[in-house]
């Protein structure tokens, strides 16, 4: 008879170390997301997120005082990097902390649009990513910023390969 029971999910001492090891990957080795001063803001696996405040060197349009689209579109790749990785720790959530790190590190954008929908105006942003699909070779995204008025900013879609 084949053995029907499930590796034990990692311990809870163990997840704070994921979640600890998360937020310093995303907010300082990865030196761009530092730059760009983004920050974790919740790491539920149904709908992670990142916050970053409105700087002046972040401004794409000088006279109106925007958020610059290239900014908007790095926070949308990066949350659903974020979601990936989220999903990866969930479906193998008996793996270490180093060994979710070590998927991570296979991780890479494929595709990613996104829909600027309004003005990239406020004095805070947040980006949300909902993991879609994560197959054994491919992970999709659906993304979204809002700023601190809950205005819809910017929404993305992302393949990811993660093999």
């Amino acid at each position: 008879m084949p053995d029907t029971t499930l590796p034990p999910r990692r311990s809870d001492a163990e997840q704070i170390r994921l979640e600890t090891l998360l937020r310093e990957m995303f907010e300082h080795s990865i030196c761009f997301n530092e730059l760009l001063g983004f920050q974790v803001s919740s790491l539920a696996p149904a709908a992670p997120s990142l916050s970053f405040a409105m700087r002046p060197d972040l401004v794409g349009h000088y006279l109106h005082g925007r958020l610059h689209g290239g900014v908007i579109a790095s926070v949308l790749d990066t949350v659903a990097g974020l979601a990936v990785t989220v999903g990866i720790a969930e479906k193998f959530n008996n793996e270490s902390a180093e060994q979710v790190a070590h998927r991570f590190a296979r991780v890479g954008t494929i595709d990613l649009r996104t829909d600027y929908l309004h003005q990239g105006i406020g004095k805070k942003f947040i980006a949300t990513g909902r993991l879609t699909r994560l197959g054994g070779r491919i992970a999709s995204v659906q993304m979204t910023l809002e700023n601190e008025a809950g205005l819809l900013i910017a929404t993305g879609c992302a393949s990811y390969v993660i093999s």
